[in-house]
């Protein structure tokens, strides 16, 4: 089969590799279409993304397709199903796991990181981790419920009430996600922050009540001139130390920041304890996607949950490469990889 294989920093070979072997517990999943997430962009770079990878590797973890073979103790699936994948695989035994906080388990399996993923034709997966799509649901769609699945953990741990000003700070995928899920929990005003300005168009149509570019414009006063006098929750979706802090100043008292937004490993801000005492702020962070797989898909089948406008094009596995490699490409928006292509 055709595989993109990472080997190292700034290593990624297109190359032939064995189609695998389904094990008892497992399916083969003819892979339809894979998103190229900004980890993969990470691990690209040489940096950690949220779990380990040891070359040679296929990474790939957004993805979905049909289902080729099942092992012999499969029960709940069959070929020719169309599904997609949770990657990340809890053991269900170390104390994260049974304490309830699985997505900190001590012996995750990531396909995609720690197994091989989806930038392939063909890849096999444990049972445990498909899920099958929804009848309105296409292969590109399903490629993203892993992305929605993220935000939306993300947006159960900022808690936003119904009537609340809400501040998302970054428009690509995840931002224009994070915008939508922010209203769908109730938000009365969503402010987008971004540079570009066809993203901004884009975050105006999934409604955002205010698109401001950060670059150019003074963030404060068309936030204040929009109405947004108590900005209960900001969203950092871009992973710079730069908005990171710019999200902390922009929080209103009792308000809550979430920093979504992955950063290198070695980043630093700066942050002044006055201002998060004045203010009672609370700071979050948001790891992988726990348990809200199954709400992604429900959003998306059922269409209120848009993760298609912000997909610019579709590529083969020969143009996975450009892709990581170049910020300009990627400031495009989305690329979904089609492995046969």
């Amino acid at each position: 089969m055709k595989s993109a294989v990472f080997y190292g920093r700034h290593d990624l070979r297109v190359q032939e590799s064995a189609v695998p072997e389904p094990g008892p517990e497992e399916v083969l999943i003819q892979v339809k279409a894979c998103g190229v997430c900004g980890t993969d962009v990470h691990i690209y770079e040489g940096d950690k993304g949220a779990a380990e990878v040891n070359p040679p590797a296929i990474l790939g973890h957004e993805f979905s397709g049909v289902i080729a073979a099942v092992g012999s103790e499969v029960r709940r699936f069959h070929v020719g199903d169309r599904v997609c994948i949770d990657p990340n695989r809890y053991c269900g035994a170390c104390d994260y796991c049974r304490g309830g906080e699985v997505h900190f388990c001590e012996h995750m399996i990531g396909y995609g990181t720690t197994q091989n993923g989806g930038f392939a034709e063909y890849c096999a997966v444990n049972e445990s981790q498909v899920y099958l799509l929804g009848e309105h649901t296409t292969f590109e769609q399903g490629a993203m419920a892993e992305p929605a699945a993220c935000c939306l953990h993300g947006i159960d741990l900022c808690e936003i009430r119904p009537g609340s000003q809400v501040v998302i700070i970054g428009g690509g995928m995840i931002g224009l996600l994070m915008l939508q899920l922010a209203k769908l929990a109730g938000a009365s005003k969503a402010a987008l922050l971004e540079p570009v300005e066809k993203k901004r168009e884009i975050g105006a149509k999934l409604g955002a009540d205010i698109c401001i570019d950060p670059l150019t414009e003074d963030t404060g006063a068309r936030l204040a001139e929009a109405g947004f006098t108590w900005i209960r929750t900001v969203i950092e979706c871009a992973g710079l130390p730069s908005t990171m802090e710019q999200a902390i100043a922009l929080a209103g008292k009792k308000g809550t920041v979430m920093l979504f937004g992955l950063t290198k490993p070695d980043a630093q801000i700066a942050v002044m304890p006055f201002e998060i005492f004045r203010k009672e702020l609370t700071i979050k962070a948001s790891y992988i996607n726990p348990c809200t797989q199954q709400r992604a898909l429900q959003l998306i089948d059922s269409g209120r949950l848009d993760v298609q406008s912000m997909v610019c094009g579709t590529i083969g596995l020969e143009q996975l490469e450009e892709v990581l490699q170049n910020p300009s490409v990627r400031a495009a928006g989305k690329y979904i990889v089609i492995p046969e292509k």
